[in-house]
């Protein structure tokens, strides 16, 4: 008699110890998450700064490019102010067409493209968007990990019992996706 309950006490203990050990590793996998979304915005914040600078600069050399400006200035007040994954993404997109405009623009101005502040500002924004493109990445890689644990089994099972719920993953517009288009 006393024997079946030291089993049964140490039953319970190794699947009270299973089960903290699954929710502690569920409760890592989406702090993971978390922060990697918080390391994109560390990234965009810094891409936010730069572009207020970058537009000036460019202002300068072509002043009647109004609409340009007014359409980076727009779409990085959008960018700004997104919350949530989705929108964000969205907005990022959009918020990188306008740039690309803008460098468009630049093409058309030689004196431009040999100022000196012009090129450090466009270096640092090239810098930054490699730091973009990789915290996305890591973001849904972390994002990955954290479904695949909370999908496969037995971890669907304490996701639910926990409240562990997907993520988004940070997708561009399908418009990125297609062949860039250039013209002379």
């Amino acid at each position: 008699m006393f024997t079946s309950w030291v089993v049964f006490i140490a039953l319970v203990v190794v699947l009270v110890l299973f089960i903290a050990g699954f929710y502690n590793r569920l409760v890592a996998l989406r702090n993971r998450v978390d922060n990697a979304w918080s390391q994109i915005d560390v990234q965009l914040k810094r891409r936010y700064d730069l572009i207020p600078n970058l537009v000036e600069t460019v202002k300068g050399y072509a002043a009647h490019e109004k609409d340009v400006f007014e359409k980076v200035t727009e779409a990085r007040s959008r960018a700004v102010a997104a919350g949530g994954v989705a929108e964000q993404a969205a907005a990022e997109n959009q918020l990188t067409q306008t740039l690309r405009s803008l460098f468009a623009v630049v093409e058309n101005y030689p004196e431009l493209k040999a100022n000196q502040n012009f090129l450090l500002l466009q270096e640092e924004l090239s810098g930054t968007e490699s730091k973009i493109a990789y915290a996305r990445q890591f973001y849904n890689d972390s994002v990955l990990k954290y479904h695949t644990a909370i999908q496969s089994f037995p971890g669907n099972i304490f996701a639910g019992m926990f409240g562990f719920g997907e993520r988004q993953y940070f997708e561009a517009e399908p418009e990125s996706r297609g062949p860039v288009k250039v013209e002379f």
